[in-house]
């Protein structure tokens, strides 16, 4: 339901224009993975990163206090950040209230961690944190492939997973799982998940057989306006969308490895 504004139930088009920035602002955004941790300075304007993108290797293990330290490292490296420049996290597990509930490539001991916390005190200074594929999900519509589009899109990343987000008129909803829906008595990502059609040596026609199953699920439960797909199998989209039988239109994201930079430092100032 719409919020209210002056007494008068507000517009899809003004809920839309209250989640954007309406001048040149700039925050740090962040985007952890299992292998790499990337960062760089972005206009939240237009999403444009002002500054070199700088990488440096996941800490082997994947434990807490060495990627927050990882982190502080690069945001030391970001030119002209300073102390009140917003930071923004983007982290591979469900985040809820700055804590993480789950752990993926990383060590377990962020299950149930206080990582916003961490990360802050590391730092320095307040930060924003969140999950990966929300904030990947959150850049394409505000800055990609779903860009100023005010209905429901559904972003979904296929990698080792099943990664996915959900934006309505601009607004995140957050931390939700889809690649665990059940199928056949298991994740649905065990079945359709790209690292699936490669350890099984799926050709295109045979993987998109399997992508049908969990696209016609989320159709059922949602009916979206836009369904958008990233993740590094993205790039060979034509080989396998075309091939998808829908109702909602669907489209290869746009943003490829910054998605998650751009969407953490949208958040940070949201």
């Amino acid at each position: 339901m719409a919020s209210q504004h002056n007494g008068e139930q507000q517009t899809a088009e003004q809920l839309y224009a209250e989640q954007y920035p309406t001048e040149h602002q700039y925050a740090v955004g962040i985007d952890i993975g299992g292998t790499g941790i990337k960062g760089a300075l972005v206009d939240v304007f237009t999403g444009e990163l002002v500054s070199d993108r700088f990488k440096i290797a996941t800490p082997e293990g994947g434990e807490p206090e060495d990627i927050a330290a990882t982190v502080h490292e690069i945001v030391g490296m970001i030119p002209d950040v300073s102390p009140e420049t917003p930071v923004g996290v983007a982290f591979p597990a469900i985040a809820k209230y700055g804590k993480t509930l789950s752990a993926s490539n990383v060590s377990k001991r962020w299950i149930g961690l206080e990582a916003a916390e961490l990360f802050s005190t590391t730092l320095g200074r307040p930060i924003t944190f969140a999950n990966d594929a929300d904030a990947a999900g959150l850049a394409e519509v505000r800055y990609g492939a779903a860009h100023n589009h005010q209905g429901l899109v559904f972003v979904t990343t296929l990698g080792t997973g099943i990664g996915t987000a959900l934006i309505y008129k601009g607004i995140l909803v957050p931390n939700l799982e889809f690649g665990h829906l059940q199928y056949n008595g298991d994740s649905i990502e065990r079945y359709a998940a790209n690292s699936v059609r490669e350890r099984e040596g799926l050709d295109y026609p045979e993987w998109a057989e399997r992508l049908q199953v969990f696209f016609d699920q989320i159709e059922a439960l949602f009916t979206p306006d836009l369904f958008i797909v990233g993740g590094g199998v993205s790039k060979s989209h034509e080989k396998f969308l075309p091939l998808l039988k829908l109702n909602t239109p669907i489209v290869p994201a746009e943003l490829r490895n910054n998605a998650g930079i751009m969407g953490a430092a949208a958040l940070a100032v949201s």
